[in-house]
């Protein structure tokens, strides 16, 4: 365990599988204390449970982002099962994505877009930053957006503004709590191989890969890297910031 890390908790939204998982398996074996959310267990959740070396650190609760009263039960418990430890980090992971032409795209199915990746993501700051700022420490937060919200993309417009919304939270946010030493900051990842691209068929991620400098999709470790950058003491400094992560598609 690193030494540093070792009184350090951060929490995971959407930290089951795909993207999440990969975050979570990744603090953990720096040492990190991780509280994770999702609306039901996987298989990954209950495998971290059994092994003897890692459950003393980790902590999973059943959560729908986007339900206000949901997401206070959540961070209370995460907060009292960590202690005195308090909460240094959190990343904004959960999110949901389906696409469609926005003419005929059902109403309920933008909703639950903008309730979960943006409303959610509100929801969860405004709980982690009041337990951050009553402990008086630094902190990080971090909200995995996308390339999509700077973009657009066709057919998802929904999950377009709900990003687009989550870098707006990241600046103003970053304003709000950085003379506290919490820094706020985006990941923008482009289309990643996990469970958010099936909403592409194989001619559209084929599309994108042609479109794309470096020749392929991001996958999980290439963010994983930079959420733990921007946990580190190194990125103290940074703060405010959108960083894409798309093999060059956007430049």
């Amino acid at each position: 365990m690193q030494e540093t890390q070792a009184h350090k908790h951060v929490i995971v939204t959407g930290g089951s599988r795909g993207l999440g998982e990969a975050m979570v398996r990744s603090l953990l074996e720096k040492g990190y204390r991780v509280s994770a959310c999702s609306r039901s267990r996987s298989p990954f959740v209950e495998e971290v449970e059994k092994d003897a070396n890692l459950r003393c650190r980790f902590f999973w609760h059943a959560c729908s982002v986007g339900e206000s009263e949901d997401v206070q039960q959540f961070v209370r418990a995460s907060a009292e099962w960590a202690g005195e430890d308090g909460i240094y980090g959190l990343i904004n992971n959960a999110g949901v994505a389906k696409a469609g032409i926005l003419a005929t795209f059902p109403d309920v199915e933008s909703e639950r877009i903008i309730q979960v990746n943006l409303i959610g993501a509100i929801q969860m700051a405004r709980a982690v930053s009041g337990v951050m700022l009553r402990g008086g420490k630094p902190g990080r937060i971090i909200n995995i957006s996308s390339i999509i919200g700077s973009r657009g993309y066709n057919g998802l417009a929904a999950y377009s503004a709900s990003k687009a919304g989550m870098d707006g939270l990241t600046r103003a946010l970053a304003r709000e709590l950085g003379r506290r030493a919490i820094t706020v900051n985006s990941i923008a990842p482009g289309y990643i191989r996990t469970e958010m691209s099936s909403t592409l068929d194989d001619q559209q991620l084929d599309q994108i890969v042609r479109r794309t400098p470096l020749g392929r999709l991001a996958s999980a470790e290439d963010i994983v890297g930079l959420v733990n950058f921007l946990l580190s003491s190194e990125a103290s400094m940074l703060t405010g910031q959108t960083i894409t992560v798309d093999g060059g598609v956007s430049c």
